[in-house]
């Protein structure tokens, strides 16, 4: 333990030494180099004492940053972004003229403007210096941002503290997004993800099972039903809505600001996180207090509703910035040598990834990463509750090399390391906190639609249409959470919509959002049926159906209902579906019960399609350009994970008891009275089903860790009030019943089943 502590201490004395030595050398060539910058005599000195005199600036220089810099960054955390940026060099080298005064005898001497300059290439070596150090260590790292969570917390009342490691714990769920549980199970057996397969392999650690997704196999989707607890009438990733003519995308700051307020309306539920929680770099907020990068919350305007705020907490530590930037360029450099070595190799399938994207990678996978750990950091030293974060690197990459390429491999183990870090740090936190791994769905691989046929889904419907075709086939924006995201933090608008409106208001408009596609006729009021569409485009929906990239497609007909086209000329009844027969048999259990749900849905397209699978393969073909793609039914996509302590109640324990309560409930709605509200029964299938099954689960997880919850609030409504308050007075779904009350928690009678013994990567079945 000794000889640990001495080894550190030398360690950092070695790291000041070499960064104060950097720091010098630069003075004095910056000397010799600006006019208007000396650290001699006028008489001239020698060489020792130009180099002392280069010394004691640098130390002066290095100890004013050390002590000056964090206050002066605490006040400017108030001024605009492109003002702040002109602020920092007036002010550093404001600093530097300080630490010249103080060198003895005044040796030293600059013009404010040369200051500036210098004062700059000090602070780049000097942080370059102890990045290159540092860079590496993890636990230099952590020390870093465990004095900045410090600091933040000193001035935080005691009672809004967590409680010691004596009493309830904390609860942090973390989101790999886009990683399914078959990819997850086989990185920890690879030795890709150590600290995961660790969590696995010891018998008193973690369980893992696998849950099946909706339709829409997509985070608008399951991260907005994980937080709040519904995602009815989200179709897809970007879905049209005829009564406003407006298309919904579920990464655009104002729609996914609609989506949360929809859902809140629905369950009257302010969210999972409303009591003392934290939202990290989410879609969503969950109706927590404390937000960073949360995409909602950007639509919105006022104190504590900034996207960014995170983006300034973590950079305004120098090293955390340096480390971030060197990643970042380094992370571009590695994009486009993978990229190069993917074209000379004739890699297939593959997609384009130039322009900007080796930016937007790098952003997803270095800059958001790192910000969304430190502030999950920040929330365990702070002791707060519960807190959600959502890491996108591997969705991000996956899209675009492949969910199963080596170079999605590499992000799966820079991952395995953050959640290294964030066990480490819970660990020593005030606070006992247990870990809760989870993904909101898979990616599924295959070549593009466009690469595989030579045209789009849209091109399809144009000539199934009898509509013009473009000679060539046009790309279709894939859908980026990291390029919104990027946009945001840059302050730009986010796309989408423009290109994506019909030319005429008789032209479909095709969307898409992976392998699922979806068909609007903006100028049929409602949803369009088989017969009108078979009216005005007699051959469009039997070539959809009979193409071969196309697997299904889901239709409303006015004689027998909804009905599911699929080759051949099948056509199956929606009550009739069946996951053992027809055109939904190779999409495995549960498909049609996803299908009907769907079909229920408001704002469900005109036409659904859903591209071919290939079972054998497990293999999909995107409308967008990824060839690792996710939003439809079909392969791992469906299949993410839950990963979560064994001290928690088995989830498949809660969806039993609310199956008996349900059932109960179904008896006693026999003698209800009328209007007497009875509990919705709990959709058959075993296991989690659906991402609203994953809510109730999450939430029964807190709920034990607490006990007994305060009234929620609507987030997300404006003006909501605060914790312990209802729906705000006029607001939709404002009531008597708008303020939940969680319920004392019993504990759930033993189950009646053995637990299965886990595998060798501690799956169960």
């Amino acid at each position: 333990m000794a000889d640990g502590k001495w080894r550190r201490a030398g360690a950092t004395l070695i790291r000041v030494i070499a960064v104060w030595a950097a720091s010098a050398l630069t003075l004095l060539a910056l000397a010799g180099i600006l006019p208007d910058f000396r650290l001699q005599s006028d008489d001239g000195d020698t060489i020792t004492r130009t180099a002392f005199t280069a010394a004691w600036g640098a130390g002066a220089f290095g100890l004013l940053s050390a002590l000056v810099w964090p206050v002066l960054v605490r006040a400017l955390l108030i001024v605009p972004a492109l003002v702040l940026g002109a602020l920092v060099f007036f002010l550093n080298g404001s600093l530097l003229l300080i630490a010249l005064r103080l060198i003895p005898d005044g040796r030293g001497d600059a013009a404010p403007e040369t200051a500036v300059v210098v004062a700059a290439v000090m602070s780049a070596v000097a942080s370059a210096t102890s990045t290159a150090f540092a860079v590496r260590d993890d636990d230099a790292y952590r020390r870093r941002l465990s004095r900045l969570a410090y600091r933040r917390r000193r001035g935080r009342p005691a009672d809004q503290g967590g409680p010691g490691r004596e009493g309830p714990p904390g609860t942090v769920f973390i989101q790999l997004d886009g990683v399914g549980h078959d990819a997850l199970v086989a990185a920890a057996a690879a030795g890709l993800m150590p600290t995961v397969a660790g969590w696995l392999a010891d018998s008193s650690g973690h369980r893992l099972t696998p849950w099946r997704t909706d339709w829409s196999s997509q985070t608008g989707a399951s991260q907005l039903a994980i937080l709040h607890g519904s995602n009815h009438d989200v179709p897809a990733f970007r879905w049209y809505e005829k009564e406003t003519r407006t298309v919904m995308v579920s990464s655009r700051p104002a729609s996914a600001l609609e989506m949360q307020r929809r859902a809140i309306e629905r369950t009257r539920d302010g969210g999972l996180l409303t009591i003392d929680g934290a939202s990290r770099g989410n879609l969503f907020s969950g109706g927590a207090g404390q937000l960073a990068l949360v995409l909602s919350m950007a639509a919105r305007r006022g104190k504590g509703s900034r996207s960014r705020a995170g983006y300034f907490a973590y950079f305004s530590d120098p090293a955390n910035a340096t480390r971030t930037a060197l990643s970042f360029v380094a992370e571009v450099v590695r994009e486009i040598g993978q990229s190069t070595r993917a074209r000379a190799r004739k890699v297939t399938p593959r997609v384009k990834r130039g322009g900007l994207y080796p930016f937007i990678r790098a952003f997803a996978t270095v800059v958001e990463r790192d910000v969304v750990v430190a502030a999950v950091l920040g929330d365990l030293f702070a002791g707060r509750t519960a807190v959600y974060a959502d890491l996108v690197a591997y969705d991000e990459v996956a899209h675009h090399s492949g969910p199963h390429s080596r170079d999605a491999e590499k992000v799966l183990e820079r991952l395995d390391r953050s959640l290294a870090l964030i066990a480490k740090i819970a660990d020593r936190t005030p606070r006992a906190y247990r870990i809760v791994l989870l993904s909101d769905h898979g990616q599924s691989p295959g070549e593009t639609f466009a690469g595989k046929y030579g045209l789009t889904l849209k091109d399809l419907v144009r000539a199934g249409s009898g509509l013009p075709v473009p000679r060539r086939a046009q790309r279709t924006r894939s859908a980026s959470e990291a390029r919104d995201a990027v946009r945001i933090a840059l302050h730009r608008p986010v796309e989408g919509g423009v290109d994506e409106q019909a030319a005429k208001l008789s032209d479909p408009i095709v969307l898409a959002s992976g392998n699922l596609g979806l068909i609007s006729f903006p100028d049929i009021g409602g949803r369009a049926s088989r017969e009108q569409i078979d009216r005005r485009h007699p051959a469009l929906l039997s070539t959809l159906a009979n193409h071969p990239g196309i697997g299904f497609l889901l239709v409303r007909s006015e004689e027998h209902g909804s009905v599911v086209l699929g080759p051949g000329g099948a056509e199956v009844p929606i009550a009739e579906l069946s996951d053992e027969e027809g055109p939904l048999a190779v999409f495995g259990a549960g498909a049609a019960d996803a299908v009907r749900r769907t079909d229920t849905f408001p704002h469900v397209a005109d036409i659904m399609v859903n591209s071919m699978y290939d079972p054998g393969t497990g293999t999909v073909h995107a409308f967008e350009e990824q060839i690792g793609s996710h939003g439809g039914l079909g392969g791992e996509q469906s299949r993410p994970f839950l990963l979560w302590p064994r001290g928690l109640t088995d989830p498949l324990d809660i969806m039993a008891a609310e199956s008996a309560e349900s059932a109960e409930s179904a008896e006693s709605a026999e003698s209800a009275e009328p209007g007497e509200s009875v509990s919705a029964p709990v959709p058959p299938g075993g296991g989690l089903v659906g991402a609203e099954a994953v809510h109730r689960v999450l939430t029964r997880w807190l709920q034990e860790s607490s006990g007994p919850q305060v009234p929620l609030r609507a987030e997300g409504f404006a003006g909501a009030g605060p914790v312990d308050e209802p729906f705000p007075p006029g607001a939709p779904g404002a009531g008597p019943t708008a303020a939940r009350t969680a319920r004392a928690i019993e504990p759930l009678p033993p189950p009646n089943r053995q637990d299965p013994a886990p595998d060798a990567t501690g799956t169960t079945a």
